[in-house]
């Protein structure tokens, strides 16, 4: 398809935004077809990145149309563009649209991609198995990474919240706490723990506020640490984690850094925005302001330039 003048350009996931959101969703369609933008369906994984990076080339914006993992392969196709990145949230758990005050709601999205307030933030480069990439939500291996590749093998059919308590219920039976070696920014700690989630958002998994006063744009990332603990106690604790609440739980520990490398015995899966892309050890590093962002109108000023990649 031409993307020749092209001011939107929306890449979506053919296989979201169906079942009750249809309507939304073609109500949106049109409102973006009235503003000039075109459309570019997935066809495999990996296609986002390559259809992002082609888009990119243009300037202009960007709009990631499904869930998380869509999102983040279209910013790995456009970092070091110039091109603004947008997101309609048509996923499971879209947490980076939760953290832009979007949420899941479509019309708002739509406004904000054609007449939102761009603003620069931080994005987080990750190592593993010999793979890298870049996330702009939460990493981490251990517990989470485990529900989380659960979920990816069947639970789709619940959404959000509902797929991930779902999930923590069926993997807590068989997860054990590992050893785990974590060091931040030179600081190497090693503990028995449940997990360790690298943060540069608040929430994932639908709304789980793990790390709440994580924020995109101050050039760190928060470390959650959740010690080992027993099954009963941590199904206590669990639900304080939707309001933020567990972070005062004495097996809980946060800390922030720029660069931080997480080794464990036995190796876990390590989880990047949703997706399992290895196992550990693994390395993230937060790169400061390194892509623009649609805000809804009125939010924060733009930053003069991104961090070169």
């Amino acid at each position: 398809m031409d993307l020749v003048n092209a001011p939107i350009t929306v890449i979506q996931n053919p296989a979201s935004g169906r079942g009750k959101r249809k309507p939304e969703w073609e109500a949106a369609r049109e409102r973006l077809r009235a503003a000039g933008a075109i459309f570019l369906d997935t066809e495999a994984p990996g296609h986002a990145q390559a259809l992002a990076t082609k888009a990119a080339e243009l300037g202009g914006t960007v709009v990631a149309a499904g869930g998380d993992g869509t999102l983040c392969e279209v910013l790995n196709g456009m970092l070091g563009s110039a091109a603004t990145l947008a997101v309609l949230p048509l996923g499971t758990g879209n947490d980076f649209a939760r953290s832009i005050a979007l949420g899941t709601d479509l019309s708002l999205a739509v406004t904000t991609a054609i007449e939102g307030t761009p603003h620069y933030v931080d994005v987080y480069h990750w190592s593993c198995d010999g793979r890298q990439g870049y996330g702009l939500n939460v990493g981490g291996c251990g517990f989470d990474a485990v529900v989380a590749d659960r979920i990816n093998q069947g639970y789709r059919w619940l959404r959000g919240t509902q797929a991930y308590v779902a999930a923590v219920v069926e993997s807590l039976y068989r997860y054990r706490p590992a050893s785990l070696c974590i060091d931040v920014d030179g600081v190497r700690e090693e503990t028995t723990a449940m997990l360790c989630s690298v943060a540069n958002t608040p929430s994932y998994g639908g709304g789980m506020r793990v790390a709440p006063d994580a924020r995109i744009d101050d050039g760190l990332l928060d470390v959650v640490v959740v010690r080992g603990t027993g099954r009963v106690e941590f199904l206590r604790a669990f639900p304080r984690v939707f309001n933020g609440t567990h972070t005062t739980h004495p097996k809980v520990h946060i800390t922030r850094g720029r660069s931080i490398t997480i080794d464990s015995t036995p190796p876990l899966p390590v989880l990047v925005d949703g997706e399992i892309v290895g196992m550990s050890p693994v390395t993230f590093e937060v790169v400061p302001q390194a892509i623009r962002v649609m805000l809804p109108a009125g939010g924060k000023d733009s930053v003069p330039r991104p961090a070169v990649l």
